[in-house]
């Protein structure tokens, strides 16, 4: 399923994505507030602000536009799903996610969009499931086709990569996805609104 409104969705993934690029700005030309250092510190109390902070951080410009392409195809086709779903889904990857990682993740700062972008991955391929549509079941098969490698980055391997990140990112877009099928089918059953339908 594509967005009701393309063209909306399209300019709000575009504001999101300049909004990034300008905090990767402001940090290049103020090198003293390091504000990488704001991100996720596992098991640290200081660290835990970094649960807010990180997804919005890049380690340069490298990073930020290795993330630029899926953060905005895969967030614009999570609007397929309304505004509403859209912040309820990622607020559920990010703090979740964000909560794995400072839970369980290596002892280092953890910054990046990725997590986020894992966990509407995930999300995109196994909602048609949930909620047991065909139309979103054939965009997953499409997504799984041409992003489905990014999933091996959810095991450990590649140096000051954040595996963790991708993981619990990933496992927070897996219970997103069947939040959203149990609120829709509860709200097709009662008539009333879901609690994470949009």
């Amino acid at each position: 399923m594509l967005p009701p409104n393309p063209l909306g969705a399209a300019v709000g993934m575009l504001i999101a994505t300049a909004v990034l690029y300008g905090i990767e700005f402001y940090d290049q030309v103020n090198p003293l507030t390091n504000l990488e250092n704001h991100g996720i510190f596992p098991r640290s109390v200081s660290g835990l602000e970094g649960i807010l902070w990180s997804p919005l951080l890049h380690a340069g410009w490298d990073h930020l536009w290795a993330n630029t392409l899926p953060f905005l195809v895969l967030g614009w086709l999570v609007l397929a799903g309304g505004v509403g779903q859209f912040l309820a889904v990622t607020a559920t990857i990010w703090i979740i996610g964000g909560l794995g990682t400072w839970l369980f993740g290596a002892p280092a700062v953890h910054i990046g969009m990725s997590g986020v972008i894992f966990g509407w991955m995930v999300f995109l391929l196994v909602r048609g499931f949930f909620q047991r549509s065909i139309a979103q079941i054939l965009v997953a098969a499409v997504l799984f086709f041409y992003w489905g490698g990014m999933l091996w980055g959810v095991l450990p391997g590649t140096p000051n990569i954040s595996w963790e990140g991708h993981l619990f990112g990933a496992i927070a877009g897996f219970l997103a996805a069947w939040l959203v099928g149990r609120s829709t089918r509860s709200q097709v059953t009662s008539g009333g609104p879901g609690t994470l339908a949009g």
